[in-house]
């Protein structure tokens, strides 16, 4: 099934795999010529062929890793060479690193993230958007994160750079508010590609590929919303809580909750065990207390109803016995709350 085309061309990043490759299907699905950016091209070659047998794409194969700085001015000068005016840019090209800042991670890959991520993502930016102001018309997709919205323990570099791509994006797009230019900011969360696979954090509970997005669905999110020219969107409904909570709850909190799910998969299903075991505990020492507790007041009932039938004296004593009974009754009432508490703090910090 050949698609007509529609005289546009988009150049997109990290076109080989995951994300970037089921956005070329959909530019392609509706008429758009391609520049399709990687460093693997074999895959590119692979995936230009298959385009142009099922929509009859013209597509433009170019070859380069973005970790090197000089690759942006080349991306930009071949794509002059051809003549080519680039009407949509994706810069959807970015990785990540996985472990322990301080101890753990590699300064050179950690570079390379922000490299790939962020400073191309600028430069690629800077060197296109030029032309599409002086042409009044264009549209940039932007592959940010939910992360770029909450802090990300043992990926932190990674982390930060989308925040970065947030930022950086949404403020371009208000100095574009009188242009026809638009900038959107694709946001998901985990997505079943080969990124955890990459970062070396095939491991962890937030990888589970039962538990991650498709591809494909993630890509159609943001393709539509590219088109309405949207200034963001939040793929699946799971994540879009997630970042609502991003903007309402405190850091900590929030790096807790990331860093539960870069926690390896058996480290966080015997956490989950273990809190439940404390769990347990805890019901079981609050009914206790309830139970002692209501026996206490049994006894003081027990205690005044006795003395309102005794003398004058014999009721003194009563009152007296009734208020060491009451006494009582309150510390025990006090080391229920107390046990409580302590048991509660011990299952919060056994599951953070």
């Amino acid at each position: 099934m050949e698609t007509q085309p529609n005289g546009k061309t988009a150049l997109i990043t990290g076109a080989s795999s995951g994300i970037g490759r089921e956005l070329t299907r959909l530019f392609a699905k509706d008429g758009y010529k391609l520049v399709l950016i990687g460093r693997d091209e074999e895959s590119l070659q692979q995936q230009t062929y298959n385009l142009k047998n099922q929509y009859g794409t013209q597509a433009t194969i170019i070859r380069k890793d973005l970790a090197d700085p000089k690759a942006p001015e080349e991306i930009y000068a071949e794509t002059s060479r051809q003549g080519l005016t680039i009407d949509v840019l994706v810069n959807d090209a970015g990785f990540g690193h996985y472990g322990l800042f301080a101890t753990e991670t590699d300064l050179q890959t950690e570079l390379d993230v922000v490299q790939v991520n962020a400073v191309a993502l600028m430069h690629l930016t800077k060197l296109y958007l030029k032309d599409m102001v002086a042409r009044n018309e264009g549209k940039i997709l932007m592959l940010g994160s939910e992360v770029s919205v909450v802090p990300n323990p043992m990926m932190a570099v990674y982390g930060a750079t989308k925040a970065f791509i947030k930022s950086f994006s949404e403020a371009i797009r208000n100095e574009l508010k009188d242009t026809n230019v638009t900038v959107t900011v694709l946001m998901p969360g985990a997505t079943n590609t080969d990124f955890f696979n990459k970062a070396g954090a095939a491991h962890v509970k937030g990888a589970d590929p039962q538990k991650t997005a498709n591809p494909s669905d993630v890509a159609k999110e943001g393709y539509e919303a590219l088109m309405q020219g949207k200034d963001h969107v939040v793929a699946g409904w799971a994540n879009k809580a997630r970042v609502a909570l991003g903007h309402v709850l405190p850091d900590p909190l929030l790096a807790a909750q990331t860093r539960k799910d870069m926690t390896p998969k058996e480290e966080a299903e015997q956490a989950q065990k273990k809190s439940i075991g404390l769990a347990l505990v805890v019901g079981a020492a609050v009914l206790g207390g309830l139970w002692l507790l209501s026996q206490n007041k049994s006894a003081v009932r027990s205690v005044e109803a006795y003395g309102k039938g005794l003398p004058k004296k014999a009721r003194f004593k009563a009152k007296m016995a009734g208020r060491s009974a009451q006494d009582a009754l309150a510390s025990v009432g006090d080391s229920v709350k107390g046990a409580y508490h302590h048991a509660k703090a011990t299952v919060e910090e056994a599951v953070v």
